[in-house]
């Protein structure tokens, strides 16, 4: 089976003074979560689409998703845990309890904060994924990348030819993932902000999908005010 899991765990600490974490802030007067979610509702090649929240933001989400999506079986909100990777394990769990997992099964995970995500990208995925196993959405890097040990003076300077920055979806076999996840030590665990790492660490090939630019995190002010302007743009087209 064909699973999404969108993470919206996050409290969004670099969105400045809000009072709700970044996910539910609006744009365009939806809150950006269901900007994201509609992209997946509507392929009909996923069986749920799995909506990771923490614990205290979990009615929220069902009214929001009631209110501007409607009924829909396939959604389903649970909890997530303490941090990204953790929180995929969580939508992995609900589908072990659920349905059980099967040797084919596949999921493809997205940040609830990047909703200008395309058709295109998420049939990518898909196809990917059932091929390959495991597969990261990038685009090529346009600036030079600088690498710092210290943080205050250069330790390397990559060739840009062959950097790429990392955007979602990023998609997995379910079952390879949770084996290589569970062999990490804690520590491993602890540091791991990529899930596209826990397959790399245990010497799995990771499939490149095209990523397009404007497929932006929404994460500071300034970010928010991009995605509204891409908004606006679209609607006077």
């Amino acid at each position: 089976m064909i699973y999404a899991e969108i993470l919206a765990g996050g409290k969004g600490t670099r969105m400045g003074n809000v009072n709700m974490p970044k996910q539910y802030l609006s744009l365009n007067n939806k809150p950006i979560i269901v900007h994201t979610i509609e992209k997946f509702v509507l392929n009909d090649r996923f069986e749920k689409i799995i909506v990771v929240t923490p614990k205290e933001w979990i009615n929220h989400t069902k009214d929001i998703i009631k209110k501007h999506i409607g009924h829909e079986d396939r959604i389903v909100v649970v909890q997530g845990g303490k941090d990204r990777n953790e929180s995929i394990m969580s939508g992995i769990k609900y589908i072990e309890k659920e349905f059980g997992l099967q040797d084919d099964d596949v999921i493809v995970t997205h940040d609830s904060v990047r909703p200008f995500l395309t058709h295109r990208i998420i049939e990518e995925n898909i196809d990917a994924v059932l091929e390959y196993g495991a597969v990261d959405t990038v685009i090529e890097a346009i600036d030079t990348i600088i690498k710092s040990e210290d943080g205050d003076t250069i330790s390397e300077i990559p060739v840009r030819d062959v950097m790429y920055q990392g955007q979602t979806p990023q998609s997995f076999n379910i079952n390879m993932l949770v084996t290589h996840y569970n062999a990490l030590s804690e520590e491993q665990k602890g540091i791991l902000t990529d899930a596209c790492k826990i397959c790399a660490l245990s010497g799995e090939k990771v499939k490149i999908v095209k990523g397009e630019v404007f497929n932006i995190k929404v994460t500071t002010p300034y970010d928010l005010k991009v995605a509204n302007a891409i908004i606006q743009e679209r609607m006077s087209k």
